[in-house]
């Protein structure tokens, strides 16, 4: 398999037949149309390759292009269902497929960072079947002491490649955001620029899950694998062997059974974002389907700790405030928090009824006991967000998120999806009262 390319101008032109393959199909569709061309024949058929198309590019350049593909996986739930199914599985390919490493090029990254006798290390490795990331591809394998490990091997290049990507996917947001219309592209690219330099050393990675594996030991819920070994460009760390969230996500529920396991995995991804902040100091802060696993225990098994975000001191006690007041639907003491904490900067445009209305998707999970999380719910919180003549898009227009709540706010819309996408029932409220400053006491 041949590597990805690593210079700009080939990636630049790559990633530009993205928006010229697209026009030119809508072109295509128009003119079919004209001829008699049945309109939803056309409909699916344009769909359907605008899919393949964003797969193959996305999934060949690797680097900051695929990691939009799997930040994009997340909001599939709210793409409209007329054009949900070409696009859920192309994004739900990006989660786990893209063209691989050549052995010889991760023996050579392999030497590199663990030293040349790194066989030593492994009572066996496979070579010919790694599972891919963004930034790098895993590699099933036995550790000196008999235990199953997983060796993440970064791509060479995928350093020069990354920043490279993402500032060259801002030029196009807006025909991605076609593509998934729920997602704010413009702000997953600056936040992906953003944390890129962190992702790309692993040692920082693995010190992010030795922290989340040791707070987390001895819970009845989650796994976090621990660590064996790390270098900038390698980590080892034991196997988690189970079902990956993404088999739940385009199926219904088989049986009772099984709806019942989709509604025990809903509260532990809840449970985990919530609590990990006072139990680790850190928020897991890659949701998508890819990075967890059912585990024959019951438990929750997590992986890919390069995205995080450091709350030392918790979840701010204001977001519970807003929380609380969202599903209270007091709009009021809601514009009044929101102008205190930073978030709304056109005081004069905007009503307590825009932003109730605005925000009210957040309240939802946590106004009743328990929620159920389905696509309708997220493709209507989606479809009011984006329309571009509604009030809603210009609620959103002038209100301006403050760093500090960002990516907590990233997460939190990441995880609505994806218990969305398995379609799931959860006490959210018994857990946000627990875990979340300032939601209690409102």
């Amino acid at each position: 398999m041949t590597e990805p390319p690593r210079g700009t101008m080939q990636r630049t032109a790559r990633l530009g037949s993205l928006p010229v393959g697209f026009a030119g199909r809508t072109a295509a569709g128009w003119a079919r149309r004209l001829t008699g061309a049945d309109r939803a024949e056309v409909a699916a058929e344009l769909a359907n390759r605008n899919a393949d198309q964003l797969f193959a590019v996305l999934g060949e350049l690797k680097g900051g292009a695929m990691k939009l593909g799997q930040a994009l996986s997340v909001y599939e739930a709210m793409i409209p269902s007329e054009l949900a199914e070409p696009y859920q599985r192309a994004l739900t390919k990006l989660q786990s497929n893209a063209p691989a490493m050549p052995a010889s090029e991760v023996h050579r990254v392999l030497a590199e960072q663990l030293g040349r006798r790194w066989p030593e290390r492994f009572a066996e490795f496979d070579d010919e079947r790694p599972f891919a990331a963004s930034i790098g591809q895993v590699h099933r394998a036995v550790w000196h002491d008999g235990r199953e490990v997983a060796v993440k091997v970064q791509y060479p290049g995928a350093d020069q490649a990354l920043m490279s990507d993402l500032r060259q996917l801002r030029r196009f947001a807006r025909v991605i955001q076609v593509i998934v219309p729920g997602a704010d592209v413009r702000g997953l690219l600056q936040e992906l620029m953003d944390r890129m330099s962190e992702e790309l050393d692993y040692r920082l990675e693995a010190d992010h899950q030795r922290a989340f594996a040791a707070a987390l030991a001895d819970d009845e819920q989650v796994r976090v694998p621990r660590v064996l070994a790390s270098a900038p460009k390698v980590i080892v760390s034991e196997w988690l062997e189970g079902t990956p969230l993404s088999e739940f996500v385009h199926r219904r529920a088989a049986d009772a059974a099984e709806q019942r396991v989709r509604d025990r995995v809903g509260r532990q991804v809840i449970e985990l974002s919530f609590s990990s902040p006072a139990r680790v100091g850190l928020l897991h802060a890659d949701p998508h389907p890819g990075n967890y696993r059912v585990l024959g225990d019951g438990r929750l098994g997590v992986l890919d700790f390069g995205a995080v975000s450091r709350l030392p001191d918790g979840i701010p006690r204001p977001l519970g405030r807003l929380l609380r007041l969202a599903a209270d639907q007091r709009g009021e003491e809601l514009l009044e928090l929101l102008h205190a904490e930073g978030f709304v900067g056109m005081a004069d445009r905007v009503t307590p009824e825009d932003v109730l209305h605005y925000i009210g998707g957040l309240g939802n999970p946590v106004r009743e006991d328990e929620f159920h999380y389905h696509r309708a719910f997220m493709q209507a919180e989606g479809g009011r967000v984006i329309d571009f003549a509604g009030a809603d898009f210009r609620t959103g227009r002038a209100m301006s998120l403050p760093p500090q709540y960002l990516m907590l706010l990233r997460v939190v819309a990441g995880w609505m999806n994806i218990l969305s996408q398995i379609d799931c029932t959860v006490r959210s409220r018994e857990i946000v009262t627990h875990w979340v400053p300032g939601f209690a006491d409102a």
